[in-house]
């Protein structure tokens, strides 16, 4: 078997891509095409744990569920973790081999387009269909050179390439015609279509535009696709780029959590942000921490950068005086380590080797080591009893007598976290936390919230990529690129 692979690139940054790659899946799926999603480079600081125990960007596993797949590294062959401002952890097929300025990376892309070329060939030999998926624009002048990511992809496999644009943003006929202008006559070749993406109104009004562009380009257009209400995905970039859901005023419990620079893993929060009871507040940089019934420390990519951050904003200050008030307080991951005394990074796997104090507030230390753990679990919650699963992604090893009273119990015998005596704090390494109902509602109803509702996160997840591939199934023509696309089995 060899498959067929097309990409989805987009005109600017988020654009629609990972939306348009999923519900793509999801319809060919449906129509009974085996296929598989692929992302050959990706920037992100979202990251999930595949079932061969490496770590990809969140939305090639979100496509992965489209598909009916389990996701794999293969899927996202390179994943760049931001961890300071100018330098990232490079992960290639699921394993970190280390930190990276940037130049330094632009010379190791061709030993990482030789793992993306042998990561698709694996998925072509196992699958009819490949939907790959670009990242930022291909019309970057100074990123051109040596790209893996999108049109030095698609050459080097030889794929047809779909583009989208957001006319959310406006200029989107400016957006199309001008990253076709900015490509080389090969790559503008394999461009076989364009899509409009998230309008609002009546298309018939949009259609001289349409028109225009059609003959201005000699690309069709394939769907102008309509603004979808209340979509959610979850992102696979930082909380600047696509936080699902606003706060709910009037929700009965307040959750806050700090925005830190190097917060990962934030869709942890999505079922949060999605509950009908709670009142989600994102707390960005020069904000006073608001009232609140649990406040979360997060993930964080670069701990003691995150950390002292968070005493330059005064919120340490604001965190004891709500546990003071009775309030309870959360860490997952790197909000864990923060939580203890002190964070030793003897390497400088973060930044600068050396150590750092912790808040305190839990008995424990933690020293980041080269090895990454990655792993699902599956156990029990010290709230309740309450069944809980998700995934580990971290560095770090803790130790100390807080982890005597874990927060979890794992299937396999094991523990993870720590309670505080007082039971106001409570700190695992577990994330997907929320993302089973009955932990979920157990960490509310600890938090203060008196007959949670239960929501239903997975199948929530689940009727989203249904939503996407029924609006793609009605205002997306796949006519003009059938011959790009295999027959159904």
């Amino acid at each position: 078997m060899s498959a067929k692979t097309i990409m989805i690139q987009g005109a600017t940054s988020d654009a629609g891509k990972s939306a348009l790659a999923t519900g793509l899946c999801r319809l060919l799926a449906r129509r009974g095409v085996k296929v598989a999603p692929f992302k050959p480079q990706n920037m992100a600081l979202n990251s999930a744990v595949t079932v061969d125990g490496g770590e990809i960007g969140r939305s090639q596993a979100v496509q992965a569920q489209a598909c009916g797949l389990e996701p794999h590294t293969d899927m996202n062959p390179v994943l760049l973790k931001p961890a300071s401002r100018d330098g990232a952890q490079v992960i290639i097929q699921g394993r970190a081999i280390g930190n990276m300025q940037a130049r330094g990376y632009h010379d190791y892309k061709p030993i990482a387009m030789r793992a993306v070329l042998a990561s698709h060939a694996r998925l072509a030999a196992q699958y009819q269909c490949i939907v790959a998926e670009g990242a930022g624009s291909p019309a970057e002048i100074n990123l051109r050179d040596g790209d893996i990511a999108n049109m030095g992809f698609a050459e080097a496999v030889d794929c047809p390439v779909i583009l989208v644009a957001d006319i959310e943003r406006g200029g989107v006929f400016a957006h199309l015609a001008g990253t076709l202008a900015l490509l080389s006559e090969s790559e503008r070749a394999r461009v076989v279509g364009l899509v409009i993406n998230r309008f609002r109104g009546d298309p018939a009004l949009l259609q001289s535009g349409v028109d225009w562009l059609q003959a201005y380009t000699g690309k069709p257009v394939l769907g102008v696709l309509p603004y979808l209400h209340d979509l959610h995905l979850e992102a696979e970039d930082s909380l600047s780029c696509g936080a699902p859901a606003a706060a709910r005023s009037g929700g009965k419990l307040t959750v806050a959590v700090p925005a830190l620079p190097f917060a990962s893993n934030h869709t942890d929060f999505d079922p949060l942000r999605l509950h009908p009871q709670v009142d989600f507040r994102l707390v960005r940089a020069g904000q006073a921490m608001p009232p609140a019934d649990l406040i979360i420390l997060p993930g964080s990519k670069s701990v003691l950068a995150d950390l002292a951050w968070l005493h330059q904003q005064g919120w340490e200050e604001a965190i004891r005086r709500h546990l003071r008030y009775g309030g309870k307080l959360i860490g997952i991951c790197g909000g864990l380590q923060m939580l203890g005394r002190k964070l030793h990074d003897p390497d400088g796997l973060e930044g600068t080797p050396g150590s750092g104090d912790g808040l305190g507030w839990l008995d424990l230390e933690t020293t980041l080591a080269p090895e990454k753990r990655l792993t699902r679990r599956r156990g029990r919650l010290a709230l309740d009893d309450a069944e809980a699963a998700g995934y580990e992604i971290h560095m770090g090893v803790s130790e100390g007598p807080a982890l005597a009273r874990p927060a979890l119990r794992f299937a396999d015998g094991g523990c993870d976290g720590a309670r505080s005596e007082d039971d106001q704090i409570l700190a695992t390494y577990l994330h997907g936390l929320f993302d089973e109902s009955a932990a979920s509602l157990a960490v509310l109803q600890w938090a203060g919230l008196v007959e949670p509702a239960a929501l239903d996160y997975p199948a929530l997840r689940e009727a989203n990529i249904d939503k996407l591939a029924d609006m793609l199934e009605a205002h997306l023509d796949l006519g003009p690129i059938r011959h790009c696309l295999p027959e159904p089995r």
